[in-house]
């Protein structure tokens, strides 16, 4: 192998050792960080890779963060990329807190962030109002109308409660909560009608944003409608109800008349078989009689000549009434 081959393998070779090294050891940020007023050596670079931080992602932020005059520590920078937090936006937000002059500091924006939150976007909330539309809430006011109300609240974050306080959903909840109430004490629909700002009013009297991340600033109604007569269908409910009730209750009553009815049929269906029964023994004591001389021959035709006197006469009297029910068919 000739001399130049030999230099020439010896060169590539210590190229990509070179470029694999500069690769590993980040000069080109360390020359970045040093010209941006950032004193950061390259031996803590270096041991970010061995931590298996990227050091871009501590840097740049913290060159971010210097070049708007905030002092942070390294360290609790990487502390917080390794505990999963985003550095970046956590910068950011401080940055804009300062500008919009709002006192917060690196552990609260950090616990905002590992929380879950979007610190960056609390910090904008909290300079810039937001409005939170509720969804139409219904209402029944005390003559039984009911009444349909959307409100829009602007609240406003409040960075000192955004950690462990109730969210958008909590505010939503009790503004309708306050609607609802404040409806439902109206003597008459007309009246939330007239006064709309009853509502808002009362709602803003009862605290609602106590143990949330917000402050509400103001609740405005947005619409109003009007809707069913919910006192007029209970009412008519109820006389449907007490209707079937007197059905069920004329039912129960007729089903034991008939029940009654049937057991005087009954009844007399015993009393008769009692009397033919009493009717059978009559010839057997008249025969008795005549055997033991207690009754003659002639009582005995006496009695038959009432009995069919008595006979003759009712079938008289029968055929009178008969000629009275139908006196053309008598002419």
């Amino acid at each position: 192998m000739s001399p130049v081959i030999g230099i020439g393998i010896i060169v590539i070779v210590a190229l990509l050792l070179l470029g694999i090294l500069l690769s590993f050891i980040p000069v080109g940020l360390w020359i970045t960080a040093y010209f941006s007023g950032v004193k950061i050596g390259i031996f803590t670079l270096i041991g970010m890779r061995f931590r298996r931080v990227s050091p871009s992602r501590i840097v740049n932020p913290l060159i971010k963060a210097t070049k708007a005059g905030l002092d942070l520590n390294i360290d609790k920078l990487e502390a917080h990329y390794l505990a999963g937090g985003n550095v970046n936006s956590v910068v950011d937000a401080l940055i804009a807190a300062q500008r919009a002059d709002i006192s917060l500091e690196f552990e609260r924006a950090a616990a905002i962030d590992l929380a879950g939150r979007e610190v960056l976007s609390a910090v904008q909330v909290s300079v810039n109002p937001k409005v939170i539309e509720t969804p139409k809430v219904s209402a029944v006011s005390k003559d039984g109308i009911e009444v349909m109300v959307k409100a829009r609240v602007t609240v406003r974050v409040n960075i000192e409660r955004l950690v462990g306080g109730a969210g958008e959903e909590t505010i939503i909840a009790r503004v309708g909560e306050g609607i609802v109430t404040t409806v439902g004490s109206s003597e008459t629909h007309k009246e939330v009608l007239e006064n709309p700002d009853l509502i808002s009013r009362t709602v803003l009297a009862k605290g609602l944003d106590a143990g949330t991340a917000f402050e509400i600033l103001s609740i405005d109604v947005a619409d109003i409608d009007v809707g069913r007569n919910i006192g007029a269908q209970l009412q008519t409910e109820q006389a449907e109800a007490d209707k079937r009730i007197a059905q069920a209750k004329a039912e129960e009553r007729r089903a034991m008349a008939v029940a009654k009815e049937q057991e005087m049929v009954a009844a007399v269906q015993e009393m008769r078989a009692k009397v033919v029964e009493a009717e059978a023994e009559v010839p057997k004591a008249m025969a008795e009689a005549l055997r033991s001389g207690k009754l003659g021959v002639m009582d005995y035709y006496n009695m038959q000549n009432v009995m069919a006197d008595t006979s003759m006469r009712k079938t008289i009297s029968l055929l009178g009434k008969e000629e009275d029910n139908n006196p053309k068919e008598t002419k």
